[in-house]
């Protein structure tokens, strides 16, 4: 699902109602099943979703829509990549400390 999000900072609903090609109240009611999607409300308490809810918001309806999860499956399915990119990254930073160690060792025992 390729989309193209403005390079903005902020969307109004109707902006990313219109992006996602769903109707507002579709929006409103991911943004209460899913907890990883969460606008800041201005004064008059309007949604102001960032970047990164709007590409959450992208990536559940994929789920949704294409893949034909549940909401239910949809939240497990997140969770599963959550964890799954947590456990990359820390195996990056593994691989970035044993590079670390290795190259003091050989600064120590020079040949």
């Amino acid at each position: 699902m390729d989309v193209l999000i403005p390079d903005k900072t902020y969307f109004r609903i109707g902006e990313v109602s219109r992006i996602l090609d769903v109707e507002p109240y579709v929006v409103r009611y991911w943004e209460s099943e899913f907890k990883t999607v969460k606008p800041k409300r201005t004064t008059a308490d309007h949604r102001l979703y960032r970047r990164q809810d709007l590409e959450e918001l992208l990536l559940i309806k994929g789920l949704l829509y294409t893949d034909h999860f549940t909401i239910r499956g949809a939240k497990q399915e997140l969770a599963r990549r959550r964890s799954e990119y947590r456990d990359q990254e820390r195996l990056i930073r593994i691989k970035q400390e044993l590079e670390q160690l290795k190259d003091l060792l050989a600064d120590e025992n020079p040949h």
